[in-house]
């Protein structure tokens, strides 16, 4: 979770000055060579000397204990969220440019293995383009219409229509095929028998069957209340076909399990791809979800055009370097725009600026012997003064600007932005499906989110493949059916949608949303551009950097930055709007990547002392335990992953301190059951393991819709003692609590009667069982207990003045 980029001695106390020095060197030569570049008018690189940047990579980091741990944390550096701990010391994976590494070991930190090379990730992107390639091919070849063109109705051919009995319960099976492959939609609609209306038994959608990348038909099974005659298939690529049904195994027989349908993910999906696909659910299962707008756009995935003029490789060089940034973005007319930096060959000439079509073309001033004598300062001002309602210019990073800058052929200014013309450039509006047979606020609220972090490619598709589950399973799975029914199931497949779009086509890496804080006396050129954003998941307004909690950051271009205050972005603000809106929501899970944890809060704490957020009540905390092993029971039946115990717990004791994330604001300020997936080993994996942690994570969060079902049905009230039990001892002994289930005990030795503000029973320490409670004189104990569901025990009334609560006597005599 922290983490930064670059070369920043402001940010490198404690002896790390060499990293900083080091960086800045190393920036400088990068950049040099794009100036290089430009050089040359027929080989004019746009942007200038920000045209390239460098590589960054996942390397691991080794450090001896917690200690050089937080001093890493405080460089900034940008950590992912696998941290390993050995006998050896701590190894944790960081995502790093070259130069940082050469910082880093200047700072005295160990550099092991690169895990991760961006040219890996752009493999997997070139993958994903291929199969999306094979999926159009396909279409072309079976004749599907091309976009504009007439669209041409599928054929349909009913495989199979059969009726069965089983265990008293009727069903039919449905086999049909469809000359548009998969891309189709299929339903079946049958009759209540002979010369009853079709449709009037009922309708299903069926599923389609790909084995091996392969379509093999579409099939279902449906519960029906009496033997249909006839069924009809219909396409919605325009196709239909009737069928009579036939009887299968006529009499008693053993029972045929109903399928799961399952694998609904074939490649990663960018933001809008992901929108789309939840889009299209909300359309084929009308009765069963709605789409929701999220209140706040976000800022778009769009950027100011803009250009360095001369060469930042030294500081005599920043001096006469000067920084163009166009008022329009750049997909709105910035991108058109160029400046031209001219030597006019004679002496005596004046600093001169006009706007030439969409060139800013600079005549700059020479002295008596013709040599030019315009600096950076005033090359900026002359800008600004002339021409500045369409481009704005500054100094780099606050210099003074006193170096004289040299002539330089045209150079574009660019926004830098490589996705395609399908990416919209305009704020973009974020989407959740919402999911349920009651969607009135009447059940158990359960939100699932994902792409806080946008190089985290994974967690979407867990996401998307959830709700197809949920919903392609509806007709025919008992159980997804219940859960459907019964709870009230709020999906984001991706919060920071910007972000994401910025990871797909510019910089793999990128953690945090695309908004630019830097000013320009900071790091707000081009140079920078992969270091701005917020991180959405250290603005949330619980535990964060403005109330004093450690691992977020104020710096600008902080991997952690927290951004100028809490729920600055609309992506948090859209997170935390769905409790708002529907207090109902009871269960979340914020789905993350790397490094296999299964997390809970306290997420943050203060130092030094390491002053966690208040910590669960023993209770609580039991609860979070129980329903975290159901749920990584789920994820390991996939394929035997097991999430171990050292990687699950609360985020501040198995990982580190992450001040202001959204768990926390979920769980102290909405009293909402909220853990953090950290799926997979790496940020983009190769489609094969995306694929497999996709489908165990899936069986994850749907085990947490069952814990959420089984939490709603809970009428049940606990059941507590002290042990060993009341009575006469001879000098002084320990006591304990025990529950018949997860709860939380509020007691008193006072003679009072327990209420919620009385001491609750906790635990002996982080991560250990109830403490033991020494009785060393006669002590009256009066409690009582309280499940995750609000069940009281012996349906007592702490709020009231009845005397149903626990009582026990401990008698302590002398020996």
């Amino acid at each position: 979770m922290p983490g930064q980029r670059g070369g920043r001695p402001q940010r490198w106390g404690n002896g790390l000055v060499a990293v900083a020095v080091a960086l800045l060197t190393m920036i400088g030569v990068v950049v040099a060579a794009g100036q290089a570049a430009a050089a040359d008018p027929a080989q004019a690189v746009p942007g200038g000397a920000a045209a390239e940047l460098e590589p960054r990579n996942v390397v691991e980091i080794v450090v001896e204990d917690r200690a050089e741990l937080d001093r890493l944390i405080a460089t900034g550096v940008d950590l992912t969220e696998d941290v390993e701990s050995g006998h050896g010391g701590t190894v944790v994976q960081a995502v790093v440019t070259p130069s940082e590494v050469v910082g880093l070991r200047a700072g005295g930190f160990e550099i092991g293995r690169t895990v991760q090379t961006e040219a890996e990730t752009q493999s997997l992107l070139d993958q994903r383009e291929r199969r999306i390639a094979r999926l159009q091919r396909s279409e072309r070849r079976l004749g599907r219409a091309a976009p504009g063109a007439a669209a041409v109705a599928d054929e349909v051919r009913i495989a199979r229509a059969d009726y069965f009995t089983s265990l008293g319960s009727r069903f039919i099976s449905v086999e049909a095929k469809s000359s548009d492959l998969d891309a189709a939609t299929l339903t079946v609609s049958w009759d209540s028998g002979p010369g009853t209306p079709m449709g009037s038994g009922g309708s299903a959608t069926l599923f389609p069957f790909v084995d091996a990348d392969a379509y093999l038909y579409h099939r279902g099974q449906f519960e029906v209340s009496v033997r249909p005659a006839r069924i009809q298939v219909t396409s919605s690529s325009g196709g239909s076909a009737t069928a009579e049904v036939e009887d299968w195994l006529p009499g008693p027989g053993d029972p045929e399990p109903a399928p799961y349908f399952k694998d609904f993910v074939d490649h990663y999906m960018n933001p809008t791809e992901l929108e789309e696909r939840i889009q299209s659910l909300a359309v084929e299962f009308p009765r069963l979800t709605e789409i929701i707008e999220l209140p706040h756009k976000t800022n778009g995935y769009r950027r100011h055009a803009q250009a360095i003029l001369g060469s930042i490789g030294s500081d005599a060089a920043r001096a006469s370097a000067v920084v163009v940034t166009s008022r329009a973005w750049g997909h709105e007319g910035g991108n058109d725009l160029s400046i031209e930096l001219n030597d006019p060959g004679d002496p005596g000439e004046e600093l001169a600026v006009e706007l030439d079509g969409s060139v800013v073309d600079v005549d700059l001033a020479t002295a008596a012997d013709g040599a030019i004598s315009s600096t950076a300062a005033e090359v900026v001002e002359a800008i600004d003064d002339t021409v500045g309602d369409t481009v704005n210019a500054s100094t780099f990073r606050g210099n003074a600007g006193a170096g004289v800058v040299s002539p330089q052929f045209e150079t574009r200014l660019t926004d830098f932005l490589s996705a395609p013309a399908s990416i919209s450039r305009e704020p973009f509006q974020p989407l959740a499906i919402r999911i349920g047979r009651h969607r009135d606020g009447s059940k158990v609220g359960v939100m699932a989110y994902a792409q806080e972090h946008a190089r985290e490619w994974v967690p979407p598709l867990v996401a998307v493949e959830t709700a197809e589950r949920l919903l392609r399973n509806y007709q025919t799975d008992r159980e997804t059916r219940r859960l459907v029914n019964n709870l009230d199931i709020f999906i984001v497949p991706s919060v920071n949608t910007d972000g994401g779009h910025f990871s797909f086509y510019d910089e793999n890496f990128q953690r945090k949303n695309m908004f630019n804080y830097c000013d320009e006396a900071g790091e707000s050129d081009p140079a920078a551009r992969d270091d701005w954003g917020v991180d959405v998941n250290r603005n949330y307004p619980v535990g964060s950097l403005f109330d004093g909690y450690f691992g977020a950051s104020a710096d600008c271009t902080s991997g952690v930055f927290a951004g100028p205050f809490e729920q600055s972005e609309p992506e948090s603000r859209n997170v935390l709007s769905l409790p708002e809106r529907y207090p109902n929501i009871k269960f979340s899970m914020n789905l993350h990547s790397s490094g296999n944890y299964f997390m809970w809060s306290p997420g943050s704490y203060r130092v030094p002392g390491r002053v966690t957020l208040p910590r669960p009540t023993l209770g609580e905390e039991a609860f979070f335990w129980g329903a975290s092993t159901r749920i990584l029971t789920a994820i390991k039946q996939h394929r035997g992953l097991s999430v171990t115990p050292a990687r699950t717990g609360p985020i501040a004791d198995v990982l580190y301190s992450a001040a202001g994330n959204s768990g926390d604001a979920l769980w102290y300020q909405y009293d909402i059951f909220a853990w953090n997936f950290e799926v997979g080993e790496s940020f983009q994996p190769d489609w094969e393991e995306a694929h497999n942690e996709a489908m165990e994570f899936s069986n994850g969060l749907v085990e947490l819709m069952d814990v959420a079902d089984d939490f709603g049905r809970d009428h049940r009230n606990p059941r507590s003692s002290l042990v060993p039990g009341p009575g006469r001892y001879n000098g002084p002994v320990d006591v304990h609590f025990e529950t018949s289930e997860p709860a939380t005990i509020f007691y008193t030795t006072n003679g009072r009667r327990p209420t919620f503000e009385s001491p609750s029973y906790e635990a002996a320490g982080i991560r250990e069982d109830g403490a033991q409670i020494t009785v060393d004189r006669t002590t009256i104990f009066r409690w009582f207990a309280v499940d995750a569901a609000g069940n009281i025990e012996r349906d007592y009334d702490p709020g009231g003045t009845g005397d149903d609560y626990r009582q026990g006597t401990y008698r302590i005599v002398a020996p």
